[in-house]
């Protein structure tokens, strides 16, 4: 797709991006001249083999990482031309992350994780924030679990506050890593169920990584990687189709 400054219905991309490690001959191109953008509302999965790069485009994507060249930007702001504390600034403020592991904090409650975000930027929410935290957790059902800390909690009681969290400031773009890892398979299905809502009924943005066809299917655009390089894109799609892509392109390399 041909990616503009000027596109405000974009609410990531990356334009150009190459991104190699180490020097000369042993370096490692992740990737190679990457342009991709990410509309509002919407739910990308990112697939591809392991060391296919998918991984370093979400990191440069969320300001985790810098490219070798190229540019990222979120929304009207070129994150790579910011310094380490203005980009801490926006990550905590318009990136959400949801993580294979959780990465909830063990001693502190549920609510309390959830107001993180708010606690790291050194303020409280606003009423309306209040208004949109209390239907998060009445959507994801987890009210009545909001005193408990994580060890008390399922394994997808504890993603549903994750994404709690990673929703709470209304964020620009949401980063899921493998959301679904660590979860059985019904409560994964529910778990992307409840992102896929997060996008039609809330209007948010996700980006996902994954190698699962099943959790790739719940988006509404997936992307694969290869070399470094997007070979290929599709719009919403059932597991089989998306499996069988995949099977296609690993007997074709």
């Amino acid at each position: 797709m041909k990616i503009t400054p000027t596109d405000l219905g974009l609410a990531a991309r990356v334009v150009h991006v190459s991104k190699s490690f180490g020097i000369g001959q042993g370096a490692v191109v992740a990737l190679s001249d990457v342009s991709i953008g990410i509309r509002r509302g919407q739910f990308t999965a990112i697939m591809g083999p392991s060391g296919s790069g998918k991984s370093t485009l979400m990191h440069i994507m969320a300001g985790l990482d810098t490219p070798t060249s190229g540019e990222a930007w979120l929304g009207d702001t070129q994150i790579t031309a910011l310094d380490d504390t203005a980009l801490t600034r926006l990550r905590r403020r318009r990136i959400g992350f949801v993580f294979q592991s959780f990465n909830l904090v063990p001693t502190l409650s549920a609510r309390d994780n959830i107001l993180l975000p708010f606690e790291l930027d050194g303020r409280t929410p606003t009423a309306d924030e209040q208004g949109w935290i209390n239907t998060l957790c009445d959507t994801l059902r987890i009210t009545d679990r909001l005193t408990h800390r994580p060890h008390e909690l399922s394994g997808g009681q504890q993603q549903r506050v994750a994404i709690a969290r990673a929703l709470a400031t209304r964020p620009d773009l949401v980063f899921a890593d493998e959301p679904t890892g660590n979860l059985d398979s019904r409560t994964g299905r529910e778990v992307l169920a409840l992102l896929a809502e997060a996008c039609s009924k809330f209007g948010q943005s996700i980006a996902m990584v994954t190698h699962d066809p099943v959790a790739a299917s719940y988006a509404d655009r997936v992307l694969i990687l290869a070399d470094g390089k997007v070979v290929h894109e599709l719009g919403p799609s059932t597991p089989e189709q998306i499996s069988g892509y995949m099977l296609a392109m690993d007997r074709a390399s």
